[in-house]
């Protein structure tokens, strides 16, 4: 069964930091684009980040800039989120989400529901 597995999430003080982890299993991320989203309760999804399949190019949403950084390591097929300088907006479900493009230097922040595979999501709460 080919799927994608959050986890790393929990509970944090403003100003902590979490790492997500975004594990496949059952197929290989090399030739994917991968990307974040999350979505918080009663809001709309909002695109958080990606990174292309070879690792080279990645892109941010302005709200997050600066604190967090994606990456990937293909060979145990796992893309990570570091989240630094967290802040109460930042609370919501974690998603990832893998999309194979034909380009592999490209990526594309996830504000649609166009991915190829999505994860289960990982819950991240920033609260004093």
């Amino acid at each position: 069964q080919s799927q994608l597995v959050e986890s790393g999430g929990g509970l944090v003080q403003p100003g902590g930091s979490l790492r997500l982890s975004c594990a496949a299993s059952g197929f290989t991320l090399d030739y994917y684009a991968v990307g974040w989203f999350r979505q918080a309760p009663g809001k709309a999804r909002e695109g958080v980040s990606c990174i292309s399949s070879n690792g080279v190019n990645s892109m941010y949403a302005q709200a997050v800039k600066g604190r967090f950084t994606i990456s990937r390591d293909n060979a145990k097929n796992t893309v990570y989120l570091q989240m630094n300088s967290l802040n109460p907006e930042d609370t919501a479900v974690y998603y990832c989400a893998a999309r194979r493009l034909s380009d592999p230097r490209v990526c594309v922040i996830p504000r649609d529901d166009e991915d190829d595979y999505r994860g289960q999501g990982t819950q991240v709460t920033v609260s004093s």
